[in-house]
Order: structure tokens, then sequence, then C-alpha cells
């Protein structure tokens, strides 16, 4: 997954306004206790991320 796609994932699930926001301050377990933005900057892969802000956000899965 390419980062346009997973931001684009972000957007549509927390809405464009608050997607960036909500990834610098939630942080997730599923990430090791990191947030997606921390977790991405460190090099973790956007579909690993993607994955765990699905799981977090008990997203459908069909959205997965």
């Amino acid at each position: 997954m390419r980062l346009t796609e997973f931001w684009d994932r972000m957007d549509q699930a927390l809405g464009a306004s608050y997607s960036r926001t909500w990834a610098e301050t939630q942080v997730i377990s599923g990430l090791g206790g990191r947030t997606v933005a921390e977790a991405l900057a460190q090099g973790e892969h956007a579909k690993t991320v993607w994955r765990a802000v699905w799981a977090h956000l008990q997203l459908p899965p069909s959205e997965r």
C-alpha cells in the first residue's frame, strides 16, 4: 500500500480535517504503543499501520 492510499483511507474513516491530527495524537497498542505518525516515521509499512488502525477503529471487514 502506498502512503497516498493510506491517507485516502484515513480520510474516509476519520474525515479529511481530523485524520492527520488523530494520526499524531492517538496511541495504538497494535503499533507498539506508538502513534500512526510515529510508526510511519520509523519506517513501518503503510499496510501494517493501516491494519492496526482498522483494528483499533473496529472498521468493517470491507475496509480492510
